[in-house]
């Protein structure tokens, strides 16, 4: 399948199929969602279109924004060749687009845009609208730039953060203002995975003058369970409005209300989304609550207080974006296959801190310092 949903006329910017744009099908992936026309912009959308940029196509996703790289889309999976790509990242590597815009759940636009070499810029959580996304982890999922100048995504991440008031989780100030920063910048490389970080990346930063040590997060791969928890959990709250009667898919064999809700959801959701649902709905049972949710939130505690200790001594701390390997369309993606690489984008996305791909390659920041990782960007970028 193409990576495109739809071309619209005299665009520039590509949207996800999680972002409402007005008049438009609405999917998220998900045949549960077929059809769903919104009657209103995500707020992002909307200060774009209010800036002077147009709307060129929706961008197919794997359903809901829960997998690797779209492949568990209703409507095809998000391919060049046999190879699995992200659809926005792709467009924007092709000049199809000269940004587009992409909600980081569990990662998905920070793999896409690595592995097709473009960058991508997950903001602060807060600093964005989340308002007119389509909802699954309200607590780490966050609207975030991709494009191919660390120019461009300062451009229009200036235009689309500052408070909404239509968002309860959106920050209080008003305009943020971004530029890169240039310095010689102090970077950490995860230990743990810093075989999976390029030589050629630490070489070239450090011929621009940075300073590059280890620096280990012994618990990372308890991060990223304790993220899986909590975004399953999350994602099985909100997806449950999807029941058969409102809008979207609606089973034909039904009896009862209970059928209604039980067939509906059963033919209109994914193997991906049902684990996760699943999954989800164990982690907050009477039984599992305790030693699962309760505990998972004490991790994102955890990781919270270990990068404050970690940016107390460096400006940034670098790590993969995932494992390196190229999926194709005639590769076994399970369950698991996504949890492993999710290990590699937990860190960024259950403690809410920003991270930038350049080079192939993830870097996170102290909350609001945008700028820095804005300023390695640009050090790679020359």
């Amino acid at each position: 399948m193409e990576y495109i949903t739809k071309i619209l006329e005299n665009g520039n910017i590509a949207v996800d199929d999680t972002i409402l744009v007005k008049g438009e099908v609405c999917t998220a992936g998900s045949k549960m969602l077929s059809g769903f026309k919104p009657p209103f912009s995500a707020e992002a959308v909307e200060r774009l279109v209010n800036a002077g940029y147009g709307v060129t196509c929706k961008a197919n996703v794997g359903e809901f924004g829960l997998d690797l790289l779209g492949e568990t889309s209703y409507y095809g999976k998000t391919v060049d060749g046999d190879k699995l790509v992200g659809g926005t990242a792709k467009l924007v590597a092709e000049n199809k687009a000269i940004a587009g815009l992409s909600v980081d759940l569990n990662g998905y636009p920070r793999r896409a845009s690595a592995v097709s070499n473009v960058k991508f810029i997950k903001p602060t959580y807060g600093t964005v609208s989340r308002y007119g996304v389509i909802p699954c982890a309200c607590s780490g999922e966050q609207i975030g730039v991709t494009a191919k100048t660390v120019k461009t995504l300062m451009e229009v991440l200036s235009i689309i953060a500052g408070n909404d008031k239509k968002d309860g989780t959106s920050l209080p100030t008003e305009k943020y203002t971004y530029t890169a920063t240039e310095k010689a910048f102090k970077i950490g490389v995860i230990e743990e995975l810093k075989n999976g970080v390029d030589a050629k990346v630490i070489d070239k930063l450090t011929e621009n003058g940075c300073e590059i040590k280890t620096v280990s997060i012994k618990d990372i791969e308890r991060i990223s369970w304790a993220w899986n928890i909590l975004m399953s959990a999350e994602t099985c709250n909100n997806i449950s409005r999807y029941d058969g009667v409102k809008y979207g898919f609606r089973a034909e064999d039904y009896t009862d209300i209970d059928s209604l809700y039980v067939n509906s959801r059963t033919q209109g959701f994914g193997f991906l989304t049902k684990a996760t649902l699943i999954y989800g709905s164990e982690s907050l049972s009477k039984a599992k609550y305790t030693a699962c949710y309760d505990k998972s939130l004490k991790v994102r505690a955890f990781a919270v207080k270990k990068l404050k200790e970690i940016f107390s001594e460096f400006d940034a701390i670098m790590l993969p974006a995932y494992s390196g390997k190229e999926y194709t369309v005639n590769d076994e993606i399970t369950y698991e296959t996504v949890q492993n690489e999710s290990k590699y984008t937990a860190l960024a996305s259950i403690t809410g801190t920003p991270a930038i791909i350049a080079d192939k390659t993830q870097f996170v920041a102290d909350y609001f310092n945008e700028n820095t990782l804005f300023g390695i960007a640009k050090i790679l970028e020359k």
